[in-house]
Order: C-alpha cells, then structure tokens, then sequence
C-alpha cells in the first residue's frame, strides 16, 4: 500500500514536471514566433517604407521631367502608381521665380515625403526705389508725384507741387534738392526751398534752405552714387536670346489684329495702334521704334504665369492715348520696357498711358498726362501733368525669363 501511494506521488509528479517542461518549451516557442513575426513585420515595414521613399523620389523625377518639357506649365497635383505603391505630386504655381514641388508616397500605410526647390536659372533684377535716376536727374512739375522712394544721381528738382510721397536721396558732390514736397526723408548735399516733413541730412559744404519737420543732421562724407540695376551684360543677354528667335522686318498691328511674337528681333519698327493686341511668348528686341496708341496692348502670355518679361528697343518707345502695357495676369509678373536710345525721349509717355517697369540705360524717360507705372529706372526722368508712379514692394525681386524654355535649375532636394 506505500509503495503504491509511492509510486501515485511519483507519477502524480513527473505529470507535474512534463506540464512543466511543455508550459516552458511552449512559452519559448510562442516568444520565439513573437519574435520571428515582430522582426518580419519590422522588415516589411522597412521595405515598404523604402519602397515608398523611392515611390516619393520618383514622383519628383516625374514631375522635373514634366517641367523640363514645359518649364512654365500651369499647377498640377496627380498620382503616380509604381508596383502597388502610390506617389502624389504637387506641382505649385511659379512665385518668385521658383516652384516647391512635393512628392508624397505611400505603400500599406507607410508615407515618405521629398521636396524639390526647381528655381529659374536666372539672376534676378532688383528696383529698390519707385524711382531710380542716373546723373541726368529728375524733373517734376505740375502735380506729378511718386508714390514711392527715389534715388538719383543727378539733381532732383520740382514745381508746381510735385511730391515725392517717400524717402529721397541725391548722390554726387554738390547736387541738389530743389521746390519738392517730401512726405519721407531726404538725404542730399544741398537742400533748397523745399519742405521735408521727416528728417533732413545734408553735407557739409552743402547749402540748407528748406522748412524740415524733423531733425536735420550735418555730415562729412559725401553720398555715394549707385549702378543702374540692369548692367549692359544683361541687356545683350537679353538680345542674344531674342536674336536665337529668328528675324523680321517691320510690325503694324491695328484694330482688331492680334499677334503672339517671341523670341524674336525685329529688323525696324514695331507699331501697334487702335485697340490691337500684341502677346509676347519670349523677348523682343526691335532695332528701331515702338509705338503704342489708341488702346492697344502689349502683354505678357499667361505661360510665364509670375516671371516677367522684356521687349527692347534701340530706338524711342512711345506709348500714348490709354495703351496698356502689361504681364502675365499672375502676381509677381510684370513687362519691362527697355531702351537703349540716348536721346531725352528715349522713352516719351503720355495720355492715359500705363505700364509696368520702364528702363533707360543711356537716354531720359518723359511722362504726362496722368501716366502711371509700376517703376521707372533710367539716366534722366522728367514729369509732368499728373503724371504718377506707384511702386510695389515687390519689385525688389523681380525675376525674367527670357520666355517659356527658359533655363531651370534644381537648388534645393531633401526629404521632409
């Protein structure tokens, strides 16, 4: 009978023991597969998430073949589809001369983001001033105002109410300030019968007959004089690139007619008038006149969306009678109008007129009758009648393209 109980105790624990040992070989085994799947589920997230990294990369790579094929193309959002895994590509609109394409792909739930900086491989072109005037100076009479800063090398005088509603600055050894309203600043040599409702500094040596709301400063260094902001390398460039477009002769638009035109150089005139349209899809450059009247328009084709464009001439330009002159449609883009000409009416505008940027490297600007730009650059700048610039902030930055293939570049490509 003991020994019987003996032998039940003995069996009653190698039960025991064996249930033991398989509870632990089993618990093993379980935190071996645990193991085994959180690995394996570790490595499929890693190649999933590698797949959608490169899906992302190659969403970019899409979209820069896309706009190397079309650099000025409209914004665009698609999907694009690689071995079960999906990228969504943002294409934004051109602000400032540059587009921050975003790439998103995604596999399973896992998402890898990369953003692209494709940027016009271009310099840009800053105005700093409403108006910018070389050592011809600046004349304004009649009403004229400008609704910004001026910097000029050369004398800046008024009458008859002329206002410059900002700041002002006269370079150069003993040139002057004379019969203005300043609303801002004024910074000069010599200051005479002018009222400055901010503060006054001029040189030493210089004269001071001016009524000053603010404080007046005396100093001993001279104010230096400044480039113009387009150097002559630029404006070649520019004609290289209309000259790559071909060549013609004389161009008479009027009435009703309508031309899109660029790259292209125009052996002569180009003459615009009653209500014709012309649309610039690259640079002009014209060796002879421009002309512009009776309602006819020069503007920009919506493909170069906010980058602005140029059209030259080496003879005068001479918008009048409510032509318009204008860019893209798109903030940020404007039409400069250039000319090389030498004479005081390089430029000569007037009646209604209106534009953009006008630019003189060599020759004088003359404005009336309730003209109105955006900015106006050139060696010599008379107005009269009225006539009014507005500058806008953000023609500190102005970029061009010399039309729809113009040059892009990637600078920046990381991801986020």
């Amino acid at each position: 009978m003991f020994n019987n109980t003996l032998k039940n105790q003995r069996g009653f624990i190698a039960s025991i023991t064996t249930l033991l040992v398989l509870i632990f070989i089993l618990s093993i085994a379980t935190s071996m597969s645990v193991l085994v799947f959180g690995r394996q589920r570790i490595s499929t997230n890693t190649v999933n998430s590698t797949q959608s990294y490169y899906t992302a990369e190659a969403g970019v790579e899409d979209s820069l073949l896309r706009l190397k094929n079309n650099p000025q193309m409209s914004p665009l959002s698609y999907s694009l589809t690689i071995n079960n895994s999906t990228a969504n590509v943002v294409i934004p609109a051109i602000v400032g001369g540059s587009r921050t394409i975003s790439s998103l792909g995604s596999k399973i739930g896992l998402t890898k983001k990369t953003e692209v900086v494709y940027t016009l491989d271009s310099e840009g072109v800053s105005f700093f001033y409403g108006a910018q005037i070389g050592e011809g100076g600046l004349q304004m009479s009649n009403s004229s105002r400008i609704n910004g800063s001026v910097f000029s090398n050369g004398n800046v005088a008024g009458s008859g109410s002329a206002t410059i509603e900002n700041d002002v600055i006269v370079a150069g050894n003993g040139h002057t300030l004379s019969g203005m309203r300043v609303k801002g600043n004024a910074t000069v040599y010599s200051c005479l019968n002018s009222t400055i409702d901010g503060n006054l500094t001029y040189v030493s040596g210089g004269t001071n007959t001016c009524t000053v709301g603010g404080s007046i400063v005396v100093q001993s260094d001279e104010i230096e004089s400044q480039p113009m902001p387009i150097s002559q390398s630029q404006i070649t460039e520019w004609k290289n690139d209309a000259l790559a477009g071909g060549t013609m002769g004389n161009v008479t638009l009027s009435g009703s007619q309508t031309m899109s035109l660029g790259p292209k150089k125009i052996n002569g005139n180009l003459s615009i008038s009653n209500s014709a349209v012309l649309t610039l899809t690259g640079t002009v450059h014209v060796t002879g006149n421009i002309t512009i009247s009776n309602s006819a328009k020069i503007k920009l084709a919506s493909s170069y969306g906010s980058l602005s464009g140029v059209i030259i001439a080496d003879g005068t330009i001479s918008p009048s009678n409510s032509s318009a002159l204008q860019g893209s449609g798109q903030t940020g883009s404007y039409l400069l109008v250039l000319s090389t000409n030498t004479s005081n009416s390089a430029i000569a505008v007037g009646n209604s007129a209106s534009g953009a940027i006008f630019y003189t490297s060599a020759g004088g600007i003359s404005v009336s009758n309730s003209f109105s730009a955006r900015e106006v650059t050139g060696y010599k700048l008379i107005m009269s009648n009225s006539a009014t610039i507005t500058y806008e902030s953000g023609l500190a930055n102005v970029f061009f393209s010399s039309g729809p293939t113009g040059g892009w570049k990637v600078t920046d490509w990381q991801e986020k």
